[in-house]
């Protein structure tokens, strides 16, 4: 299906956007981010139709879809930032004493060795990931395809637990 020319377009445009829109704004609850989403699926549209113009509806309602989702997560990952944010301001109101600011620095210092023995893949995604990065972004950061990064960070955490494991035992 060849969709740019000017009236196909938009004659697909005006019979089509209401519903889009419509379905958009029930599904992040906000009419301006809706407005700006249903453009992004009709700019899709226009880069890149379906190959079947009967299918039009359905392409529509999955691109419209994965575009929605796409928004919602991106807020919740903003929201999370912002709440950790915002803890950490409210955490420094009060200020710590003297012995609490060695404990905490020692205890950096201590993470950070213990870090800083694992191998550097498995350095970098657990920093990303505690740093608030997406599977996504870890994957692209890394060079890894995106299915692999749950598992590596799970090898990770088990390496950082064994250490941390060993050297409280060499303490103790």
């Amino acid at each position: 299906m060849s969709i740019p020319e000017s009236s196909a377009f938009r004659n697909i445009f005006f019979a089509h956007y209401p519903t889009v829109h419509r379905k958009l704004t029930a599904l992040v609850r906000d009419e301006a981010a809706a407005d700006d989403l249903a453009q992004e699926v009709f700019l899709r549209l226009y880069r890149n139709p379906p190959d079947n113009p009967e299918a039009l509806g359905a392409w529509l309602h999955r691109v419209l879809t994965r575009i929605g989702y796409d928004y919602l997560e991106k807020k919740a990952r903003e929201r999370k930032l912002q709440n950790k944010q915002e803890m950490m301001y409210e955490g420094e109101a009060a200020p710590e004493s003297g012995e609490e600011a060695l404990m905490r620095q020692m205890d950096q210092e201590e993470v950070r060795a213990w870090l800083d023995s694992l191998p550097e893949r498995d350095r970098q995604a657990l920093l990303l990931r505690y740093s608030g990065y997406s599977y996504a972004e870890i994957a692209q950061e890394l060079n890894v395809r995106p299915p692999l990064i749950g598992s590596l960070l799970q090898r990770a955490t088990r390496k950082l637990q064994a250490t941390a494991t060993k050297a409280m035992a060499r303490q103790d």
